[in-house]
């Protein structure tokens, strides 16, 4: 079947309710013709706003469902987990923008796990606290279930730390601080978290950190044996090893402690404490616990004070680990302070020095195969850039939208991307907001008719795949060499 045309795409999108008449007469009179191509058409509304990549992808497949639940229009697709897919959206009247999690259709017709989903996101509304994302409303709607949240603009903190390797030992102190004020906060409301990990925590743009997912990891316990077999990367595993090595029951709070301290400790060393396996047994044995390496071993510079709070969080003893969420945060805030005292007399001599140091320059990748992420992160970091990643390029083009300076050059891979990754890389040379920032677009041999298609200049340049690391890096440094 052959590709649609511009005015079959924008049908669909009008019977879908994606596109109203307005929209459509603004299209078709800045085209000048209904018979434009169709990348034409969808660049064009895309740029106005009209539509986001994460929707034109899927008109130009002939999908017809996902792109509205109740009365949110989906955006784009933020991430998925084992039971729910998370996207942003906005509500078709207010235009609130909001993050929807939304229940996977394997578990939305069994009414064991769509009924715990939906109990424990209404517990989860009661919650209102800095350090937690609140939950706006819970809705179920024939075979769709889903939470509306507010929509953390920024980072999970698995990403926020593999972008940075490790986190220095003052700022990982300071968001642990924020997760145990939020974990406490619940405590003393009756819950607890049972999923505590890297990716249900956000960092915000302004450095703020939220937990996610409060009580959503009960869905867990509604599995049969072999659906856990088909999931083994379900947390429930990690709490039920934990419990069962130490005898606790299954909502003792001293379990989310001491997966918080299994979080403070991968930022601080850049690695997980716990051997990663998707082996069901090799979690739930009491091993795996046992064989954790002293942080102190891992990262010896990490001061003592911060890796006696990590010791004490994982204590596989309960009795021995921090009693309350209140207990650890009276520990973390004495920690903070020596490191507080610490920076502020380096601080001082650092000055003296900064105005010789060279500027860092920042690259922002735009690249969705995670291995290939870590290819060009690393590539770039040790040509001495700062690095930030995306698998977005509707992310990142509203990025620069907001703020221009958030990086000195953007490299688009358009291998896995596909399409939108072209439409991002011309989307920013025609919006005045952003027609400055330094580009590169890299096309794979089967995307080379592409090129003719690429709004290119002295600062937006388009390198063929393969590619070696000098290359891309040389081609880096001479735009960012480029004057505005």
């Amino acid at each position: 079947m052959g590709q649609p045309s511009a005015e079959q795409v924008a049908q669909r999108a009008f019977d879908l309710g994606l596109l109203d008449v307005r929209q459509l007469q603004e299209l078709w009179a800045a085209l000048g013709t209904r018979t434009a191509p169709l990348n034409e058409f969808l660049q064009l509304a895309v740029r106005r706003e009209f539509l986001t990549n994460y929707q034109v992808d899927r008109l130009v497949k002939g999908d017809r469902a996902g792109f509205f639940y109740g009365q949110y229009k989906v955006l784009f697709l933020v991430g998925s987990g084992t039971f729910a897919r998370v996207f942003r959206a906005v509500h078709r009247n207010t235009g609130e923008r909001v993050a929807l999690k939304v229940l996977r259709n394997r578990f939305s017709e069994n009414p064991a796990q769509y009924g715990q989903f939906i109990r424990e996101g209404r517990l989860g509304m009661a919650l209102r606290h800095p350090n937690i994302v609140p939950i706006y409303d819970v809705i179920s709607q024939g075979n769709n279930h889903f939470c509306v949240m507010e929509f953390v603009e920024g980072w999970s903190l698995k990403d926020f730390v593999k972008i940075r390797k490790k986190l220095a030992p003052l700022q990982a102190t300071r968001l642990m601080i924020g997760m145990a004020e939020g974990l406490n906060y619940a405590f003393e409301h009756g819950l607890t978290h049972r999923d505590l990990k890297m990716n249900n925590v956000l960092v915000s743009s302004s450095g703020q950190c939220k937990l996610v997912d409060f009580g959503l990891a009960a869905m867990d316990e509604t599995l049969t044996e072999e659906t856990m077999e088909d999931l083994p990367n379900t947390r429930t595993i990690d709490y039920a090893a934990l419990e069962r090595a130490t005898g606790v029951r299954k909502d003792d709070t001293r379990s989310d402690i001491y997966f918080l301290g299994c979080i403070f400790y991968n930022m601080l060393t850049g690695q997980p404490p716990l051997s990663e396996t998707r082996d069901r047994l090799q979690r739930l044995s009491k091993q795996r616990f046992l064989d954790v390496v002293p942080i102190q071993k891992v990262a010896p510079e990490v001061p003592h004070w911060v890796t006696t709070v990590v010791n004490e969080a994982m204590a596989l003893d309960p009795s021995r680990r921090y009693q309350t969420p209140a207990a650890m945060i009276a520990k973390l805030k004495l920690a903070e302070s020596q490191l507080s005292q610490i920076e502020g007399r380096g601080a001082a001599g650092a000055a003296a020095s900064a105005g010789a140091s060279e500027k860092q320059y920042s690259v922002m990748v735009v690249e969705s195969n995670s291995k290939m992420q870590d290819i060009l992160r690393d590539g770039l970091k040790k040509a001495g850039y700062r690095v930030l990643v995306t698998s977005d390029p509707t992310r990142a083009l509203s990025r620069f939208r907001q703020d221009g300076t958030v990086a000195d050059c953007v490299v688009f891979n358009a291998q896995e991307i596909g399409e939108s990754a072209l439409r991002s890389f011309n989307d920013l040379a025609e919006d005045k907001k952003t027609n400055f920032v330094r580009a590169v677009l890299l096309l794979d041999e089967k995307q080379k008719e592409w090129r003719s298609h690429a709004m290119t200049a002295e600062h937006r340049v388009v390198l063929p795949m393969p590619i070696t690391m000098k290359q891309l890096r040389a081609t880096v440094a001479t735009l960012v060499e480029i004057k505005r």
